[in-house]
């Protein structure tokens, strides 16, 4: 019996300290693997359906690595959908507006890198406990819980100060009154 339980104690032992170890790499909050053999649904960009011109030989040449009438314009369907103007948009250098408003304020070089340092302390301080790291247990949700904008909660704060929101989808745990 005195064996057996000298087994125990030094396979629990075995798995605190593996747990342990892996603190010192960059832990992962969101436990979802990026590489499990399934396709990716958003790497499949469905091309534009073929047409038949009216006058066949007002077709221009093909260039070889050129662009073509059925490739994904994603900017411009998104633009069109969201009711703007596509002949204004030409790509990123249209943008520059946008980009000098948001800057206005000035921009800090490094700031990709500060959030990279400040993300991975968080991230490291929020790893979960040592059965959750052992045993593989998302603690995303629990790690950001404290930072996470109750939306319905916003939502009713908005409607009180007058705003309008029309399309904002009711809270799914209120039951409304007629039913």
């Amino acid at each position: 019996m005195g064996q057996k339980l000298a087994h125990i104690v030094g396979f629990a032992a075995l798995a605190v300290l593996v747990a342990a170890c892996d603190r010192h790499a960059d832990p992962i909050l969101m436990n979802v693997g990026a590489n499990n053999g399934s396709p990716d649904e958003f790497g499949i960009l469905p091309s534009k359906p073929l047409e038949l011109p009216r006058d066949l030989a007002a077709l221009p040449a093909p260039t070889p690595g050129g662009s073509n009438l059925t490739d994904p314009t994603p900017e411009a369907d998104a633009i069109a959908a969201l009711g703007g103007n596509t002949r204004r948009y030409n790509g990123p250098a249209t943008e520059g507006g946008l980009v000098s408003y948001a800057a206005r304020y000035g921009v800090d070089p490094s700031i990709r890198q500060t959030l990279a340092a400040e993300d991975l302390e968080f991230r490291r301080d929020n790893n979960g406990r040592i059965l959750e790291r052992l045993f593989n247990v998302n603690v995303y949700f629990k790690a950001y819980r404290a930072q996470s904008l109750d939306q319905h909660l916003e939502l009713e704060r908005y409607r009180r100060a007058g705003v309008r929101t029309v399309s904002a989808p009711p809270d799914p745990l209120i039951v409304p009154k007629d039913q």
